[in-house]
């Protein structure tokens, strides 16, 4: 779907192979990297990514910062804190944490980045108000983007998929289809 000067995509996989230039990690403020993506992204890109993470916080729930990507395609990592030590969330942290990955991103003139569905795993977060919520987001900021020129949602899975389909679909009148 394209969007201003840039383009969206929604695709099934595993964010930890994802070619874009940053991918997000959803994170808890503290940044320390237990299950779901932030495991995940652990697991396959190095134990150096946790350490750097953890050395920049802890942070304020809804920012985001910035870290090498290990092993991983990616150059970069962007660990959003989509929630705190209580491991909950909520449709205020889920805006703030992708809106703050998208500044940081912006910021480092990233072309290109991948975003899981933040807070729906650990979190408990409804996957179709997270859809409605980050899709809101994502297509009002490349409305203004100066560098990003490509969003994508990797997602876990296919119901998972099709709710990010379907909200973008609503948000912007296009197909939603997969790209």
């Amino acid at each position: 779907m394209k969007i201003g000067n840039g383009e969206i995509e929604v695709t099934k996989g595993d964010i930890t192979e994802a070619a874009t230039e940053a991918i997000v990690n959803a994170a808890n403020n503290h940044l320390w990297m237990g299950a779901g993506v932030a495991g995940a992204v652990k697991r396959k890109g190095g134990i150096e990514i946790e350490q750097e993470a953890v050395s920049k916080g802890p942070i304020k729930v809804g920012d985001a910062v910035l870290t090498g990507a290990g092993k991983l395609k990616a150059k970069h990592v962007i660990h959003a804190a989509g929630m705190g030590q209580d491991l909950r969330t909520n449709a205020q942290r889920v805006r703030e944490a992708t809106f703050s990955s998208l500044q940081l991103a912006e910021a480092h003139r990233i072309t290109s980045i991948s975003f899981p569905a933040i807070g729906t795993g650990v979190g408990g977060f409804p996957i179709d108000q997270c859809a409605e919520i980050m899709g809101r987001e994502v297509a009002e900021f490349l409305q203004k983007s100066k560098y990003l020129q490509k969003v994508i949602f990797v997602l876990f899975d296919e119901r998972t998929a099709d709710a990010f389909r379907s909200a973008l679909k609503v948000r912007t009148g296009g197909s939603g289809e997969e790209t």
